[in-house]
């Protein structure tokens, strides 16, 4: 089946711009790209005449949307459902994020997102498993229960990674606290490292990276404290050519900061996320996350405690919080949104752009000033 989605202003991640063009898609794949391709090549023509069209979300941090958490997946209907939530919001791909747990269950929760992350038209694609959980410091446990906290024990990692794969993975851990064999192992596996509620110095913060850490989780948020003798991990995010995460609603981060991590960071470092859990669109009330109650209203999460819980953020309203706390145009935005998380965690060979070969993930908009979505497709198909 061959789709042609003709005379769009398609967004170019390279030059940050849009350029009018015809994309051509077979089955789940974008085949070609050109100013004006043949309509007999195609099955059928989708008129994106005056529209914007730029690549769907990526969300590499998010524990789950729609009463469902990726912790406590139990069947294929709930993955399924949870992917067609996330895809209704034009978040294409996502990074399956499980918080902190016992370890039996933390192997259970993988073999069930691992046995539903086959790539399927009009449904968003889960691309791997983001562990944030277990490998964090006490004292900057956030909403995680201190009893499902483990040391960092490269011959455990190890053991669970192998239960994990082959999707590909992320893992999110106080790395301060880790010795050579954590990292080699994680390393040896193919996964991709991010410092997360961590107590680090700043040097801790910067040995961890020349060790192979590539981001910092949520930053701002479980994290030391900034101060001018001791700038802690929050400046190594900042300062570092490493990616730096922002959680970006406005509770988690004032939009202050958020405005000064955009400015202070290499171009392509800074990254969007969620961290959403399970009210992700859905009412509030009483949910769960990371063995803690959690109590949502007005749509903020937080626990028994008051600290702030994970978010019920998508990244469609990350992507317009980003633009407006920075005073940024869409072409300037854009790439926090899909190319940057993509490249964070290894998965820009199939998303993240619109580019011959990769995944058909791409949304459809009225105005690139409002970022109103018309439509999205999610491996070619369009999202119900």
């Amino acid at each position: 089946m061959r789709k042609l989605f003709c005379d769009g202003l398609i967004y170019d991640s390279e030059s940050k711009s849009f350029v009018r063009a015809d994309i051509l898609v077979e089955d789940t794949r974008i085949v070609k790209i050109e100013e004006e391709v043949d309509i007999l090549l195609a099955d059928e023509i989708v008129d994106c005449s005056g529209k914007y069209i730029i690549p769907g979300f990526v969300d590499v941090h998010s524990h789950g949307r729609t009463r469902v958490d990726f912790n406590n997946v139990k069947t294929a209907e709930d993955v399924r459902n949870m992917r067609t939530s996330y895809a209704s919001v034009g978040t294409t791909t996502v990074m399956a994020t499980l918080a902190s747990a016992p370890y039996d269950d933390l192997v259970t929760s993988a073999n069930a997102i691992n046995a539903n992350r086959e790539e399927e038209g009009g449904i968003s694609t889960v691309a791997g498993i983001h562990l944030e959980g277990r490998y964090l410091n006490e004292k900057r446990r956030g909403a995680h229960a201190t009893e499902l906290l483990a040391k960092l024990d490269g011959a455990e990692l190890s053991e669970l990674l192998g239960a994990m794969l082959p999707a590909p993975l992320h893992i999110s851990a106080a790395l301060e606290l880790a010795g050579d064999d954590f990292y080699e192992v994680a390393l040896s596996r193919g996964a991709t490292l991010g410092m997360a509620h961590s107590d680090a110095t700043y040097d801790e913060a910067m040995a961890a990276i020349s060790k192979g850490a590539v981001s910092f989780t949520h930053t701002f948020n479980a994290m030391r404290p900034m101060h001018h003798r001791e700038p802690g991990n929050i400046s190594a995010s900042l300062l570092s050519d490493a990616y730096t995460e922002v959680i970006c609603d406005g509770e988690h981060v004032h939009p202050a900061m958020i405005s000064m991590a955009h400015r202070l960071k290499p171009d392509g470092k800074l990254v969007l996320i969620t961290d959403s859990m399970e009210a992700a669109g859905a009412e509030d009330g009483e949910y769960s996350i990371a063995g803690l109650k959690v109590f949502v209203r007005d749509g903020k999460a937080v626990n028994a405690e008051g600290a702030l819980a994970g978010s019920t953020l998508d990244m469609h309203n990350a992507l317009k919080n980003y633009m407006s706390f920075c005073g940024l145009a869409l072409e300037e935005a854009l790439p926090a949104a899909t190319a940057n998380p993509a490249k964070m965690v290894g998965i820009s060979d199939s998303c993240g752009r619109i580019a011959e070969g990769l995944r058909a993930d791409l949304i459809v908009l009225d105005s690139k000033d409002d970022v109103s979505i018309n439509a999205v497709y999610a491996a070619g198909i369009k999202v119900k």
